[in-house]
Parts: structure tokens; C-alpha cells; sequence
């Protein structure tokens, strides 16, 4: 095996969520182009399907299903979908997640709450629904340490999950519980299975579109950036791939920070003093 291929997942199945769009888009490319079959699932079909499309494209089998993954039913249901399938399942992308922000006189116990949920037990649940299957298919192999180096689980926290900035008091303590429960999550569940993670920066998705209008927020936050610019989907796909293959064969319970350098937020959103 060459360097170059242990980045490559041949004959694999895989599952991303929120996947209709953005990051969990260019994973699933990503995914596919290295080897993998995908199920892909969001909102909306229509973005789905576009998404699909460049998956098959690659020669690649995807499913897309649509769901509304506030909806812990629906998650969970989707890893035995995706065994379904394919037959197996190898990787599993918690890709789902966001909340908006919020002064803090604003932010509710139930706002607090919806946002552990929508970005931690979306993880959970279907973590936890896949674990079963994953360990069916590294049975299936012979169940040997270097399979298990192909069953992966990768989560995708924040740098504000290990920041601090007026406005997220919801978003990012609900993106440190998802790092923190991806550590604790790989010590549960080593040696058989990975569980890794990455903090995100400022990524050229349809959350920054507003930014993206704007010169000066976009100067203010292309200026904090120690590389000077904000990052592409594609840069995320690739973490979460060298993660997922056996070139990250050797890390559990770690989050890569792909963020351009940035060590504090770089946006001011303008909240004031309370």
C-alpha cells in the first residue's frame, strides 16, 4: 500500500447528513471519489438529487433520503437505510448541525436545548444506531485491527466550540459538547471503531452568505484569518476523509482545527452591552 492509497476508502459505504448542500456536499463527493458508496440526506429532495447526481457520476452508488434530521426518529433511522443499501456500512458523518445567534437575555432554556439537540443528539442517535452495523461489517471482513481502521464516525464541531464571542452562547456550547462527546464517544468505542472530529472556520457556505455581500464584514473576517482568506467546502471534505481512511488509521478522540489559523472569532457581530 502505497502513501497515496490509504487516503482512498474502495468498496466502502458511507452516510453524511445534512448532506444537501455545503459541507456535507463536498464530503460526500469527497467520499465518493476516494471509493465509497454515500447515502445522503437533508431537507430538501431537489438538492439532494443535484448532489446524488456528482456522487453517481463518479461511478459511485448514492440514496438519497429526504428527512428532517430535527427529528431524532428520523436520524436514527438512517444508518440501517444506508446497511440496507449497500450491505455494509464503514463511515458515518455527523455532519448536521447550526443554530443562529443570540443575545444572551434572548437565548431560552428551550433555545439552549434545541441546540444541544439538533447538533449533540443528532450524533448520538445516530451513532448509536450505527454502531451495531458498523461492527456487523468489520465482522463480516474478519474483524482484524487494520478493517477496523475503516470504520470511522466523524463529527463537525465549530471554532467556536473552543472560542468564546457575544451572540453564541447557545451554538457554541452545544458545538464543545459535540467535541467533547466525540472524545468521549472514541474512548467507548475503541478499539473497533474511530470517533473523530474537526473544529470548522469560516467556510464559503450559504452561512456566509450575508458576509459575503458585505466588503466590510467580509474584510473584518478575511483580515482576523491568519491565511488571509476564508476556507472552501473542499477543505473540510478532505479532514474528513484523511479521518475516515487509513491514513488517519492511528488517531481516536482527536478534532483537527481547519480554520486558516485563527486562534480567536473573527466576526463582531455587533451585540452590545447587556
Amino acid at each position: 500500500m502505497t502513501i497515496l492509497d490509504r487516503f482512498g476508502v474502495p468498496g466502502t459505504a458511507a452516510l453524511v447528513t445534512g448532506a444537501g448542500r455545503g459541507l456535507g456536499a463536498a464530503t460526500a463527493l469527497a467520499l465518493a471519489e476516494a471509493g465509497s458508496d454515500v447515502l445522503i440526506s437533508a431537507r430538501t429532495a431537489e438538492q439532494l438529487e443535484g448532489v446524488a447526481a456528482q456522487v453517481r457520476a463518479t461511478g459511485r452508488r448514492c440514496e438519497t433520503v429526504v428527512a428532517d434530521l430535527s427529528d431524532l426518529d428520523q436520524v436514527a433511522g438512517l444508518a440501517q437505510t444506508a446497511y440496507d443499501a449497500f450491505g455494509r456500512l464503514d463511515i458515518v458523518v455527523n455532519n448536521v448541525g447550526g443554530t443562529g445567534p443570540r443575545g444572551f437575555l434572548d437565548t431560552s432554556p428551550g433555545y439552549l436545548e434545541r441546540a444541544f439537540s439538533f447538533n449533540v443528539s443528532t450524533a448520538h442517535v445516530l451513532t448509536k444506531a450505527a454502531v451495531p452495523l458498523l461492527l456487523k461489517t468489520l465482522e463480516a471482513e474478519g474483524g482484524d485491527r487494520a478493517t477496523a481502521a475503516e470504520k470511522s464516525v466523524v463529527t463537525i464541531s465549530s471554532t467556536m466550540g473552543r472560542s468564546a464571542d457575544r451572540g453564541f452562547v447557545a451554538y457554541g456550547t452545544a458545538k464543545a459538547a459535540l467535541a467533547h462527546w466525540t472524545k468521549m464517544a472514541a474512548q467507548d468505542l475503541s478499539p473497533r471503531i474511530r470517533v473523530n472530529g474537526i473544529y470548522v472556520g469560516s467556510i464559503m457556505t450559504s452561512a456566509l452568505e450575508m458576509v459575503a455581500g458585505d466588503p466590510n464584514l467580509m474584510g473584518q473576517l478575511e483580515g482576523k484569518t491568519p491565511l488571509g482568506r476564508v476556507g472552501e467546502p473542499a477543505d473540510i471534505a478532505a479532514g474528513v476523509l484523511y479521518l475516515s481512511s487509513r491514513a488517519g488509521q492511528y488517531l481516536t478522540g482527536k478534532l483537527l482545527e481547519i480554520d486558516g489559523g485563527i486562534q480567536q472569532p473573527t466576526l463582531d457581530l455587533g451585540f452590545p452591552d447587556v
